[in-house]
């Protein structure tokens, strides 16, 4: 009896091996360059920063966004899903995701991506708005000085490449010149030298990016499991549409010509028309006064075929995740304010299945009417991009902590923006490689032809990945710089009209490639 229980005993053993042996095997592979280490940073970096939740000058007091980890309070006690969520926390929200994340890592050097936990556009408002604006150039030396003090070998190892951080304002607000004298509006983070090549992960990126990439702004809604995402987006599907265009935001009274101001004209002086109860209508959040409070504008959202984007003070709103919400198909009038932003979380190249462009100098300087070019849409096409729209709205959520199995299955905008930044920062390294090697042993990539200014990046990560998968096979990269005459034979003997024959054309791509070749 007891040789009896002592296998059954072993057996047992060997099966509970057997298992664990293969979960961990099984977490190896899901990990494998997935790795990610967040570095342990005083509290004067992230937890001290919130202490001071009410004494933030030219700031409402931020106190009461910091609840349930930066989502806010709930609209209502019943409320599953609906937080005011102030776009500020977004550096808390994204701490709180991290500490979830499935493949984190205590040893920084096993890691594929160092986190920073720095509450970065918390820290700036000091500078912005505080008696030490006129010292913006020094915000992040204190962090920098602390990573080369406290195990510098981390910082090292790739010269920073390897490093992220989120910074919950948009990119200009950190990229003030070091030249500046005396200082402008914002602080010179993004312009520090010993900061060029960490990423960052910003609301809102410039029109030429190096450092930053833009994430969504954190709406209001944050499901905690999978039954309250299909409901909602249910619900988004059902919505009558009970009116063409819907314009929610403030601005537009300056007697200057603006894209606002044209909109509320339009709106304004809309005439009936029978397919529609509205055709236009204006959700003002003048003041701020929508800021916190979604049922103000997600109602007549939902009643929307169309939600428009102007840009305002900055290209890019909260309002276009706001819109994907609802289900109301955005409508922009520059690229800048998503096309050329949100690459990883709205694919550039299907932004025609999901919205509408209309160039903003057509609008205020020729006359064209928004309100036509709306109704002259097909009804099928509508519902074509509604569907789309709809489909998208997981990639723009930021899904409560702690939310269910399900849920977590689905990338919501957190997930999306680890893979990206994943990408970005093994790219980097990738291109560090290749840099260090012999000309001649360098992957060979080639590209002749123009590209459009605002199609150049699009283009350039196209070629750089394709490089950087060449980066094992021993191959090269060339980079020419052409003249005109030459690039017009490339090119089939002649260049369009808009380039100056003054131009540089480049040949080839590395991961350098300058926009200023291109005119």
């Amino acid at each position: 009896m007891g040789m009896l229980k002592g296998s059954g005993w072993a057996l047992v053993m060997l099966m509970m091996l057997s298992v664990w042996k293969m979960a961990a095997s099984s977490e190896e592979e899901e990990c494998e360059n997935r790795w990610i280490h967040i570095r342990k940073l005083p509290s004067r970096f992230n937890l001290d920063l919130l202490a001071n939740c009410s004494e933030y000058p030219m700031l409402d007091d931020l106190c009461p966004y910091l609840g349930n980890h930066g989502l806010g309070q709930k609209t209502h006690n019943r409320s599953r899903s609906w937080y005011r969520t102030d776009p500020s926390m977004l550096e808390l929200v994204f701490h709180r995701r991290m500490l979830e994340y499935p493949c984190l890592t205590q040893d920084p050097l096993r890691a594929n991506a160092i986190y920073l936990p720095y509450y970065a556009g918390l820290d700036a408002i000091r500078y912005l708005y505080g008696p030490e604006s006129n010292f913006s150039a020094l915000h992040g030396l204190h962090l920098f000085h602390f990573l080369q003090q406290d195990n510098p070998q981390i910082w090292a190892r790739h010269m920073a490449h390897d490093h992220f951080l989120v910074m919950a304002r948009p990119a200009w607000d950190f990229s003030q010149p070091l030249s500046n004298d005396p200082p402008i509006w914002g602080t010179s983070f993004l312009e520090l030298p010993q900061f060029f090549n960490l990423t960052a992960l910003t609301l809102e990126a410039r029109a030429w990016p190096w450092q930053e990439h833009a994430v969504p702004y954190p709406t209001s809604f944050h499901p905690l499991n999978l039954g309250l995402l299909e409901s909602w987006i249910t619900r988004g599907r059902r919505s009558k549409r009970s009116i063409l265009a819907l314009f929610a935001g403030g601005g537009g009274g300056s007697s200057s010509p603006n894209i606002r101001r044209s909109i509320r004209s339009e709106c304004e002086n809309a005439t009936s028309d029978p397919s529609y109860e509205k055709l236009c209508e204006i959700v003002d959040c003048s003041n701020g006064v929508c800021e916190h409070d979604p049922i103000r504008f997600m109602r007549p959202m939902l009643q929307a075929s169309f939600c428009l984007q102007p840009p305002g003070d900055t290209p890019t709103r909260r309002s276009t995740f706001d819109a994907i919400l609802a289900g109301c198909i955005p409508v922009f009038f520059e690229d800048l304010s998503a096309k050329s932003q949100y690459g990883w979380h709205l694919p550039e190249n299907e932004f025609e299945d999901f919205s509408v462009f209309i160039p903003k100098e057509e609008v205020v300087f020729r006359g064209l009417r928004i309100l036509n070019v709306l109704q002259r849409i097909p009804r099928a096409k509508v519902r074509s991009l509604r569907q789309r729209v709809l489909a998208l709205i997981p990639n723009v959520l930021y899904r409560k902590h702690d939310s269910s199995p399900g849920l977590k299955a689905k990338k919501d905008a957190f997930d999306l923006a680890i893979d990206g930044t994943l990408d970005k920062i093994r790219s980097r390294i990738a291109f560090r490689a290749w840099q260090s090697l012999p000309f001649f042993s360098r992957p060979w990539v080639e590209y002749k032809g123009t590209v459009p200014q605002n199609e150049l990046q699009s283009k350039q990560r196209d070629l750089e990945l394709e490089a950087n998968a060449l980066v094992s096979l021993g191959e090269r990269i060339s980079v020419d710089i052409l003249p005109y005459d030459e690039a017009a034979k490339i090119c089939g003997g002649s260049l369009p009209d808009y380039i100056s024959k003054a131009s540089l054309f480049v040949s080839g791509t590395n991961e350098f490639l300058s926009p200023k070749l291109l005119n």
